[in-house]
């Protein structure tokens, strides 16, 4: 007769068993797009295989993971520990399938990879990083341009791979004729401030703190973000315009501000200033995240596409 213990460890196998892979995507991706239908049209389901791999996770888990409203759906508390926890586990396996792929193809070569600048601040490194690691023979060269600019590069040909801000910066129909797939961002919009600021201490700021705030601006060709103050502000008060972000952590490091900066580059703020978050909704879902390749991408391309879905993965887990 089996003992207490012996139930315990036969039920948990029992239940990692039936979690699956292509389960644990499903419910990731409904986490992410808010529902069934957006996530089968991001995944190439029917929406009845996505509600039969969710029901089939719902009964893996022994508990409800959705939350069914008027219009689509919202994790339940166990649902948003599953979908993190997707998140890391399929960049591991992603992760794990592109080393086997490299160990087998063994790529080659030489290929362009570009991104706007905050997605250029930290994710492509880290994601190049990774693929020299995976295929050291391939050398990757990392471009910066601004999200128009990388599409015109991609159509002509003169780089294969590109990361691009979606939304009010580039239409979703300057994408026809591209293949292209949205990327989950790591962190939502945010703040740098000083380090001596009054609101550094603070984990998050409301868009109420930032009333008084003096800003520092970007300013550049027209078609690029500018991160200008946070929308929504009455008569924000500018105090510096500048174009390239080393100028703007300076001003903001030496007190003459506080900037815009996105969650994605969060990290690549410099000492003696902090990257802040700032709970607004208003503004919290605007624009996507894109990586965009021609419609029949090279081997290398998609080595790549992988690399950086896998490395997304680990800064959002």
């Amino acid at each position: 007769m089996l003992s207490h213990a012996s139930h315990e460890w036969s039920a948990y196998h029992r239940v990692v068993a039936e979690m699956t892979l292509a389960g644990l995507r499903v419910v990731h991706e409904v986490a992410r797009q808010g529902s069934f239908s957006a996530a089968a049209v991001a995944l190439g389901y029917t929406q009845s295989a996505v509600s039969r791999q969710v029901g089939a996770m719902e009964s893996a888990a022994g508990t409800t993971l959705f939350e069914r409203l008027a219009r689509g759906v919202r994790p339940t508390a166990a649902g948003e520990v599953l979908a993190r926890r997707a998140a890391r586990i399929l960049g591991e396996v992603d992760g794990a399938l592109e080393e086997v792929s490299g160990v087998r193809d063994r790529l080659a070569g030489r290929m362009v990879v570009s991104g706007f600048p905050a997605a250029a601040a930290v994710l492509l490194p880290r994601a190049i990083a990774l693929l020299r690691q995976r295929h050291p023979d391939l050398q990757v060269e990392l471009q910066e341009a601004a999200s128009p600019v990388q599409l015109r590069r991609l159509r002509a040909g003169r780089t294969e791979v590109a990361l691009v801000a979606t939304g009010e910066v580039v239409p979703e129909e300057h994408l026809a004729g591209l293949r292209h797939e949205a990327v989950e961002i790591p962190r939502g919009p945010g703040i740098a401030v000083a380090s001596g600021h009054r609101l550094a201490d603070q984990d998050a700021v409301a868009v109420a703190d930032l009333a008084d705030e003096t800003w520092i601006v970007g300013t550049g060709p027209a078609g690029e973000p500018q991160f200008g103050p946070w929308p929504g502000l009455d008569r924000p008060r500018i105090g510096h315009a500048v174009r390239n972000w080393p100028t703007r952590f300076g001003l903001v490091a030496a007190g003459m501000g506080i900037t815009r900066v996105p969650g994605l580059a969060a990290e690549s703020v410099p000492h003696g200033v902090r990257w802040l978050p700032v709970l607004d909704p208003a503004t919290s879902a605007q624009g996507s995240v894109e990586i965009v390749t021609a419609e029949s991408p090279s081997a290398a391309a998609r080595a790549v596409v992988r690399t950086i879905r896998a490395e997304a993965s680990r800064m959002v887990a």
